[in-house]
């Protein structure tokens, strides 16, 4: 309890119910003589409620109070009500630490280096996150100040779990950056919640876990949102951070969340941005933690202690041994980059036909019973290993340009195992024997709908012997490439077998009839069926044939939450990633 002799500077409304003021202790016998602390005006009932719990939390972590002080505001006291004017508020007095909130930082056009003064980043601080560079691009030096921002967090607010306590308000206007001691402040800890509830209706234990579970999973989803907002200043906008939330809320898997965020921001490839480079570096590790941040189900969610020694977190001077699991996101991720990079040469067709068949030996779910979770939705292909035809130096009869190629896969009532898949192509048809100038041309749609069923199958390797031609088939030479690889000793711990066999189980697929039906908005084009035949004879050059006949799809070699390969009959692999137009699972439960 601190008397009434301060010294006010000046007020500001931050709500309705409270009233900040800066202010100089002029109390010779209190501890905290001539220091600036801040006082703040509580008048309703809730505020008056949050400040008093923050008097609770303080007398709870008096223990460690140096960590205390380190990752929260320090409160000192409040001021005592019979020396108070007004007699009907209560006044919290805490510690000034002469910053804004994060959400002010992140709204200034020059966020990057003020913050990097008031963080006063050396050696030193750059040592904290196992990175020992300085400056660089902006995308080096957003990475290096997010790491040592999520980190800080991360640690206060374990330093919380590890003390029964949930803050379940972390948001960006809560956290502040002092330029004192340079951490990360997360509140007064007013709405602090102890894990277990003591009351004598629920002193089980089952209750109590379940309850210490929620509120970690429930404060780490906020922790993934403030990451979200720290990297993508987009989300700051309100309309399209409620679109985000809302691509979670539907059930959509967070591991889409770079599709979505690609087709929300309008971009067809994360070039050029340095938002989504930032995500995209080391495999993606990036959008791997914020996935694991904002997992639908609570107990699928990241704890501090495991996000603190994720890869993205750690600089190039830490060495950390990932997970099988996120071996195999960064073998996917690096593939989706490459499709990006549209510039199918001789060394990108290796290095994809290579990714593929390593992401094909880890295949996490190789039997039918795990792909009945994770098959339906709609997926757009990305790459094709077999041969690719353009438009480059060919005078094709018909212009078409093909567009987005989506394979819609939904379950059928009448078995677990069997579905009905739909391959959808967009394209537009050019009018006219010369190329336009304009080439949006007359949209069109080809649909070939047909139904599969799952079972289970092996996909055999053959060993060939060795032949003086000059000429090797190109998929046997993928396959010794990668067992060369795995044969390596960074990649025998985390294989699954110890030898390699001679074949691997797969899903395969029974395909039935197939019908196909074409759709164009153009009345000379449904009228003459010539120019319609020379259409789709264009699309099914351009188009993989897998695509065009459902029929030659023979198995699924890879699947999961983001990404699909699936082979055909002439050997070929067909990469798929999960779109994010349509809900990709249902989860029950959400926060």
């Amino acid at each position: 309890m601190i008397g009434s002799a301060l010294g006010l500077e000046g007020g500001t409304i931050l709500q309705a119910d409270e009233m900040v003021f800066e202010a100089v202790v002029k109390d010779v016998h209190s501890p905290l003589h001539n220091s600036r602390v801040v006082l703040r005006q509580l008048t309703s009932a809730q505020a008056q409620r949050r400040g008093k719990r923050a008097i609770e939390v303080l007398k709870k972590l008096a223990r460690r109070r140096l960590m205390y002080h380190s990752y929260s505001m320090q409160v000192h006291g409040y001021v005592d009500p019979s020396t108070s004017v007004d007699c009907g508020s209560f006044t919290l007095v805490h510690g000034y630490h002469g910053s804004f909130s994060l959400r002010h930082w992140l709204q200034q056009s020059d966020w990057l280096p003020i913050l990097e003064v008031t963080l006063a980043l050396d050696e030193e601080s750059v040592r904290r996150v196992g990175d020992d560079t300085i400056g660089g691009p902006a995308v080096s030096r957003q990475l290096r100040l997010i790491r040592i921002l999520m980190r800080d967090l991360l640690i206060g607010v374990n330093y919380l779990h590890s003390h029964g306590l949930a803050h379940t308000e972390l948001r960006l206007e809560n956290v502040h950056v002092c330029p004192v001691d340079r951490h990360i402040k997360v509140g007064i800890l007013g709405n602090a919640a102890d894990f277990y509830d003591n009351s004598p209706n629920t002193s089980t234990t089952g209750g109590n876990m379940d309850r210490r579970q929620m509120m970690i999973a429930f404060d780490m989803r906020c922790v993934g949102f403030i990451m979200a907002k720290m990297v993508l200043r987009e989300l700051m906008d309100p309309l399209i951070f409620t679109k985000f939330k809302s691509f979670l809320t539907k059930g959509n898997d967070p591991a889409c969340l770079r599709e979505f965020l690609l087709q929300t921001l309008r971009r067809n490839t994360s070039s050029g941005r340095s938002e989504l480079q930032i995500l995209d570096r080391n495999w993606g590790a990036g959008w791997n933690l914020l996935s694991l941040l904002l997992a639908a189900k609570p107990s699928e969610r990241i704890s501090c202690l495991d996000a603190l020694r994720h890869p993205f977190l750690c600089g190039p001077r830490w060495r950390v041994d990932p997970s099988m699991d996120i071996i195999r996101w960064g073998l996917g991720s690096t593939a989706v980059r490459i499709t990006e990079e549209y510039i199918y040469g001789h060394q990108q067709r290796s290095r994809l036909a290579h990714f593929i068949e390593l992401m094909e030996m880890l295949n996490p779910h190789s039997k039918p019973k795990n792909w009945v979770g994770f098959l339906p939705g709609k997926w757009r292909l990305l790459y094709c290993t077999g041969r690719h035809i353009g438009l480059t130096l060919r005078q094709p009869p018909a212009r078409a340009l093909i567009g987005d190629v989506h394979l819609t896969i939904n379950r059928s009532p009448k078995s677990s195992r069997a579905f009905s898949v739909t391959s959808g192509i967009n394209f537009n048809v050019l009018i006219g024997q010369q190329w336009p100038h304009d080439k949006a041309g007359v949209p069109g749609k080809l649909e070939i709908n047909s139904s599969i069923r799952l079972t289970a199958g092996k996909r055999l390797y053959l060993k060939e012997e060795k032949s003086t031609t000059k000429f090797q088939p190109s998929e046997s030479n993928t396959h010794d490439s990668v067992v060369k690889k795995l044969s390596g000793r960074r990649w025998r711990k985390a294989l699954p077998f110890k030898e390699f066999p001679s074949s691997l189980p797969v899903a395969k697929l029974i395909c039935s009839e197939v019908e196909v039906t074409m759709s164009l908005n153009h009345p000379s084009l449904r009228e003459n069926m010539d120019a319609a035949k020379n259409v789709v004879r264009e699309i099914r050059i351009q188009v993989p044939p897998e695509m065009f006949d459902l029929s030659k799809l023979v198995c699924g070699t890879y699947v999961d939450s983001r990404l699909l390969v699936l082979r055909g009959i002439s050997g070929s692999a067909l990469l798929f990633t999960r779109s994010c137009t349509q809900e990709s699972c249902s989860v029950d439960d959400i926060i």
